[in-house]
């Protein structure tokens, strides 16, 4: 589990959230080589298995969010002074670390009888903490949505 942390560090999250069966939380991370190295950019799904928490909270400073209100952030291209909401992807920088001892992944590993887990992300905007029994990484094709909505 640690290899699959360890490829995404200092790479791009572009999404995160429960997928639509609402069970798991799904992450899709860019993965980006130097140019020079003509290795293409590939997208990989971090599907954390049975997530039965999840907890999301800004890193910026409330100065910073004071100054990143205004929608135009939304969109590349402003040259307004505040967080750039509109670059659409935040910096896997410290990364992802798994909580070794953590004593709520192991209340839940004895409530439920299978083993779980409790990993930290921090990125440049959210600091994310996950408790979950699995984890499954597949490269994703072009054009993946992790939700779309359909006629009722």
């Amino acid at each position: 589990m640690q290899a699959a942390f360890d490829d995404a560090f200092d790479q791009a999250v572009v999404f995160h959230g429960f997928t639509e069966y609402m069970r798991d939380y799904e992450m899709i991370v860019q993965i980006v080589a130097a140019p020079s190295t003509g290795i293409p950019m590939r997208s990989l799904r971090y599907l954390f298995v049975n997530c039965v928490q999840a907890d999301v909270s800004t890193v910026l400073p409330p100065d910073l969010w004071a100054r990143s209100l205004d929608d135009r952030l939304l969109e590349l291209g402003s040259d307004l002074d505040g967080y750039v909401w509109g670059v659409r992807e935040q910096g896997l920088y410290p990364g992802f670390e798994l909580m070794p001892d953590s004593e709520i992944a192991r209340s839940w590993s004895t409530s439920v009888g299978i083993p779980f887990h409790e990993l930290r992300l921090m990125s440049n905007a959210h600091d994310i903490s996950l408790v979950f029994s699995d984890l499954r990484v597949t490269e994703l094709a072009p054009g993946y949505a992790p939700f779309t909505v359909g006629p009722e």
